[in-house]
Formats: C-alpha cells, structure tokens, sequence
C-alpha cells in the first residue's frame, strides 16, 4: 500500500502578523514545515507533496527539492487545498496522509496509530482526534450513545451543549484515495466558496460509510500554532522534549530550563551542559566536553574533552583538548587545533591556531596562520586591515609574541623568533631572532 503525505502550507497566518508565511516561522532552529515533513517522511517513507500558496516562493528555497510542490492559487479551504494534489495524485497512490504545515510537534508514533487503524477498519478514512481540557477553537466531534461518530461541527457552529465537548478534530487524516477523489467534488462549497475537509465526515456517514478515529492524550502534540503566543508555548514543549532526550543519550543537562538545543545539533557522551547556553545550527559537540555556563555555539564543530565557558562560538572548528575563556569569541573562519588555550576576551576570526598554542587574553588574531606551540602574550593584535582589503599574519613553530604587540600585515614571523613587549612589526621577522621596538628591529639571533 502506498501512503502519501499532503501537507497544507499555503495559508499566510493572518494572526501570525508578518510578512513570512505561517510555515515558515522558526521553532528552535527549523521552520514548523520542517517537523512535520520529516515526521510523515518517516512513517511513509515516500517524499511528501507540499501544498503552497502565499510566500510559495519562500517555501520553495527553504524546502528544496525535499519535497514536491503543488500550487494553491486562490486559498478556499482545506478540502480545495487537496483537491489540487489530484492531477499529480490520482492512480499514484492508494491512502493520502494529511496535515497542516503547523503541527510541528506531532509525534512518528501518533501518526502510525493513526495510519494502522486507516488500514485495519477498511472504511474510508480515520480522523487524529485529541481530548483536552480546553477544546477552544477546534471543530467538536459529536457521537451517538455507543460512540459512533456521528458528525464534527465547527466552534462556530457548535449549540452550548457541544461547546462542552472536549473532544475535538485536529485536521490530521488519512483517506483511501479511490473514495476520496469523487468526494472532494461533493463537498458543498460555503457562501466564500470555501470547501473543507472536515466536511467528508458528513458525506461518508450519509453514503452509511464508517469513519474512525484514533483519539491522542497528548495536547502538545496536536498545538495549533495560529499566533505568536501558540508559536511560544510550541517552542517550549520541543525544547523540553529535546533536552530529555539528550539527557536520556548520555548528556548532562544541569538546568534544562534555561538551556536551549536546536533540532540540529548532536551532542557527545559524558558531555556536561552548563546553564543559559544556546546551541544552534549546525553544531557538533564532542564527547566528555564541558560547555557553560552563558555560552553560545552556532555552526560550529567542537572535538572531544573541550571546555567551553561564557563564550560565542560561530562558524568555527575547535579540536580536542581546547580550552576556551571566559569571555572569549571565535569568528567564521576560526580553526583551534589539538590543545589550544584561549584566554579571556580573546577573539579570533578566519585563523588556524596550531597545536598546543597559548593565546593569552586581550588579544585579537584575524586572518592568521600559527603554526604549533605559539605563545601568544596579552594585548598582541594582528592589524590585518588597511582600509581596503584585508592581509595575512604568518607565525612559526615555537614563536613568542610578546605582549601588546602589533603586527602589521603582511608579515611572517619565523620559528623559534621572539617580539619585546610593545613591539610594532611591520617587516618580517627571521627564524630564531629577536625584534623588539617601534617599528621593531631585530637585534640578537636566539639559541635553540
């Protein structure tokens, strides 16, 4: 049996109160549409078809060829939504998977009860339902005295009676496609034209077809994020759910409620997570490092047995046995090799720090290459820029910078030499020899 997704993204969120379409709004690191295509690329195995309207074109460039598109030019509804998938869809498969595109927080396991109970009871589709204390908002779902589904009625148009129902529709369904084609066309269309899904309850149960319905406990995962407030309370519920599960692989996490791990980072065994540190982007932390506390890491690789406190990270590579801070900030570019030291309020951007290299505080490297072991002193300063276009800094195995020196690119320092504390280089200074000054001049030749 061939299942395919369907998932609705064409909506602008009008609540939402911006120029980015609803779909598109970040939660911890990924738009809401990207949860749920992974979540029901899972349970199908069969990429799903994206339904795009406003902003489609924003969609697009953030989806990619992840998914297939169809266009939603005029938006009426849930059921006009689907009935535009048919040209692609019909004869392409036998059950369709739909969902709103923001629903991220829907779970693998919820969805596959659902489409096992779709293809156990034979009828022509199953409705995700969900049971809560404040229904507000959702269509009811109305039975008769044995249970039997006997109609789902919008909030609107609910008598005082059924607004006390807390069983509501979560506009998750699957359907058999050979039904559902043909009953699309019967939807009656509403005064705005409007046709909606939750209308083929009414026309199976009038063709004395049985729906099911497979009811979810769980009301985070059924969050209908309509406005920034709904947006907040999702963000929430994912980074509770994230946290546990790192915590129950292995990691850390010393206060979960003020540590914040996007979806897309990974974490290492017996790494220790610190409080109020944010992890974003594509990061990679290692094994039996030590992160925090108030430290940001965004895009960034950090090897194994690293310490990492009350620092900023980004677009950076840190390998193991690397000490960093406090107060310390790697740029894009940054490269720290095995062993490196960095003090605190040090920065450093599109630089390679070699092995075991000492970077004292105060200091800012900027387009340099150091070879390892390099004794960077305090206040040392790579003048890397002219105003015009930016130069590089070159320093040799075993060199020490002595403190508050200026190095004017381009230059290279050699290995094994020395600069004097204060000094200014602007001219390259030879292995094994001592400069010292302003502008520094070189005076003896060190031993080995």
């Amino acid at each position: 049996m061939r299942i395919t997704p369907i998932i609705l993204a064409a909506g602008q969120g009008i609540r939402m109160k911006s120029d980015l379409p609803k779909a598109l709004h970040p939660l911890l690191g990924q738009p809401l549409v990207w949860y749920v295509v992974r979540t029901l690329e899972q349970v199908t195995g069969v990429k799903p078809v994206v339904v795009v309207g406003y902003g489609a074109d924003k969609v697009k460039q953030v989806l990619a060829d992840s998914v297939h598109y169809v266009y939603q030019e005029r938006r009426l509804g849930t059921g006009h939504a689907v009935m535009q998938t048919a040209k692609l869809l019909n004869g392409q498969t036998d059950y369709v998977l739909v969902s709103n595109a923001d629903m991220p927080l829907i779970m693998v396991d919820t969805v596959n009860q659902l489409v096992e109970a779709q293809l156990q009871h034979g009828g022509p589709l199953t409705i995700l339902t969900h049971i809560m204390d404040d229904p507000h908002g959702f269509a009811r779902l109305i039975r008769d005295a044995e249970g039997n589904l006997l109609a789902i009625v919008e909030q609107q148009d609910c008598t005082p009676d059924q607004l006390q129902i807390c069983e509501g529709s979560t506009g998750v369904y699957c359907i058999k496609t050979d039904w559902l084609w043909p009953a699309l066309e019967r939807i009656p269309p509403s005064a705005q034209e409007q046709r909606d899904l939750i209308d083929l309850v009414g026309i199976a149960i009038t063709d004395h077809m049985k729906v099911q319905t497979v009811k979810t406990m769980d009301p985070a995962q059924v969050i209908d994020i309509n406005t920034r407030v709904h947006l907040s309370k999702a963000i929430a519920h994912m980074r509770e759910r994230i946290n546990r599960q790192w915590m129950l692989d292995s990691v850390t996490i010393v206060d979960p409620q003020t540590t914040y791990i996007e979806a897309g980072v990974t974490l290492g065994r017996d790494t220790i997570i610190l409080p109020n540190t944010y992890l974003q982007g594509n990061t990679r932390i290692g094994a039996n490092c030590t992160i925090g506390p108030n430290t940001y890491i965004r895009d960034t690789q950090v090897g194994d047995r690293c310490e990492i406190f009350a620092s900023v990270l980004e677009g950076a590579v840190v390998e193991d046995d690397v000490e960093i801070g406090p107060f310390a900030r790697l740029r894009k570019g940054a490269h720290l090799a095995d062993g490196v030291h960095m003090g605190n309020f040090g920065e450093v951007k599109n630089s390679y720090l070699g092995p075991g290299t000492k970077m004292g505080h105060f200091s800012y490297l900027g387009d340099a290459t150091l070879d390892g072991n390099v004794n960077i002193g305090a206040g040392t300063i790579t003048c890397n820029y002219d105003g015009k276009k930016k130069y590089p800094t070159k320093i040799g195995q075993n060199a020490f910078i002595g403190s508050d020196t200026m190095l004017v690119a381009p230059v290279k320092i050699g290995q094994g030499a020395h600069t004097g504390a204060g000094s200014v280089v602007t001219k390259d200074v030879p292995s094994n020899t001592l400069a010292v000054g302003m502008p520094a001049r070189q005076i003896k030749k060190i031993e080995d």
